[in-house]
């Protein structure tokens, strides 16, 4: 049997964490179209017929513009050393560039084998795809390279034997039963930050956290969720309550939803809107909201 730990390294919205959710057949991690959505490192376990794969989902490489963002990167960078495999995760669509290039061989050079998931194959013409990989060999980049689509499943068998085949001998390193390292209450606060990202796409900044204050599950099987949405600038707050409190009221029922899908129960959910000014700048927030400026989460 083959089992080991692969850490899903890339720029932000490579489509890493898609990638993650379809090939442990499990949401384990949050997606939209925002750079910075993940900003953790989350483990999802794919379990074959003989074989477990843990990936370890990290938060996009991102030009770090606040301490958050250097938080994040120390993340990933703190999570391609303790691995078997790295996957880098290359956004295909958007072509091959000189910092895409910089920044593989700055995991080629290290002691962990590399592979490269070629992602979202179905949306770009296909003919680009053999001059991409020839310019990544023209560079130096000697790695086998996997064009895939997570979305219409293309070639992720053959990714997933590739990775299979670099992994070592050894049992079961996470029980069958678990998809993800993550509680309860920590995918609740990411199912809620998501819906908000998703609803106000470029209104508000992904400038925000979740809180979960209260998480209680009643003699009757629903659950009481209370949680704060924090964000930046009163601005942001005004937007994200909306005239009359719309917005808040419908992306919570939007967030309670895909909750109740998750915990298989009922929910009760209370949402309150506060403002931290810049907060990712400050260390001592930052902290506070789950994240170790020196080490990462």
């Amino acid at each position: 049997m083959k089992s080991g730990f692969v850490a899903v390294i890339g720029k932000a919205n490579a489509g890493k964490s898609t990638l993650v959710n379809v090939l442990v057949g499990e949401k384990v991690a949050i997606v939209s179209p925002k750079p910075q959505t993940t900003r953790d490192a989350i483990m999802g376990v794919y379990n074959g017929a003989d074989s477990q794969i843990v990936f370890v989902d990290t938060p996009g490489i991102y030009r770090a513009k606040n301490a958050l963002s250097s938080v994040m990167e120390k993340t990933a960078e703190t999570t391609a050393r303790d691995v078997d495999l790295i996957l880098f995760v290359h956004d295909g669509h958007a072509g091959v560039s000189e910092s895409d290039i910089s920044l593989i061989k700055r995991y080629m050079g290290g002691d962990v084998p590399v592979i490269i998931a070629y992602t979202k194959i179905d949306i770009m013409p296909r003919e680009n795809i053999p001059a991409d990989v020839k310019k990544l060999y023209d560079e130096g980049i000697d790695l086998d390279i996997f064009p895939v689509s997570a979305r219409k499943g293309t070639n992720l068998k053959k990714l997933v034997a590739a990775i299979e085949e670099r992994l070592p001998e050894g049992g079961k390193v996470i029980e069958e039963d678990i998809v993800s390292d993550k509680s309860e209450r920590f995918m609740i606060s990411e199912i809620m930050r998501e819906k908000v990202l998703l609803k106000f796409d470029e209104e508000v900044p992904h400038g925000i956290a979740v809180i979960v204050n209260e998480f209680r599950k009643q003699d009757n099987g629903v659950y009481e969720i209370s949680l704060d949405i924090v964000c930046e600038k009163a601005n942001h707050k005004a937007i994200l309550i909306g005239k009359g409190g719309r917005a808040i009221k419908e992306v919570s029922s939007f967030a309670r939803q895909d909750m109740e899908k998750f915990l298989g129960a009922k929910v009760f959910l209370t949402t309150y809107v506060k403002v931290k000014e810049n907060w990712r700048d400050r260390p001592s927030l930052i902290r506070d909201f789950g994240y170790d400026p020196k080490n990462g989460r």
